[in-house]
């Protein structure tokens, strides 16, 4: 028995949906996602209520009336309300800048490196220690956050890099001399 493939996606004022066949879009105040939904999965709607229902009980099937649901779910949050994930830039001159779309990052290289913003995505810059990434697609926006981090993790040394902003770093110790 899934509790979360069972539980109903009550849909807010304001944001619409259609279901075709195995296809899903969502119309919101932020913007439009479309999905294809698994075979084995198919969805009801009744007025602002959708159920997600699966054709057996096979492990595989039980796993994706979960997954459906819950992916569901985050678009017509997302196309509600934006998702954020925010990255802090720790270090000595590391720095990053907007230009345009795009950032500037700065980080000890001997260049600086440049991340295209993917479509749908867009970044903000408080100040030049901090990147917001924002879009309406949870999973691009957690992707983009996970490729720009890669660019100059967080060592555990001195903890230089880039790092989520709730992530804790476990510092190590570094040699003992005699």
């Amino acid at each position: 028995m899934s509790r979360i493939g069972n539980a109903p996606i009550t849909v807010p004022a304001g944001i619409e949906v259609k279901i075709e066949g195995q296809k899903i879009t969502v119309k919101g105040p932020k913007g439009t996602l479309e999905r294809e939904i698994h075979k084995n999965i198919s969805l009801e709607q009744d007025g602002n209520v959708i159920t997600v229902k699966r054709i057996d009980d096979e492990p595989a099937n039980r796993g994706l009336h979960g997954l459906t649901r819950t992916l569901i779910n985050n678009m017509i949050i997302g196309v509600e309300k934006e998702y954020t994930k925010e990255l802090q830039i720790n270090g000595v001159g590391y720095r990053v800048q907007k230009q345009g779309n795009d950032l500037k990052l700065v980080l000890g290289y001997s260049h600086d490196v440049i991340y295209k913003a993917p479509a749908g995505i867009s970044f903000d810059v408080p100040n030049p220690n901090t990147i917001i990434v924002k879009g309406i697609d949870k999973e691009l926006v957690g992707q983009t956050a996970a490729e720009i981090r890669t660019k100059r993790p967080p060592e555990v040394y001195r903890g230089k890099g880039i790092k989520y902003a709730d992530e804790v770093i476990r510092r190590k110790e570094g040699k003992t001399g005699k």
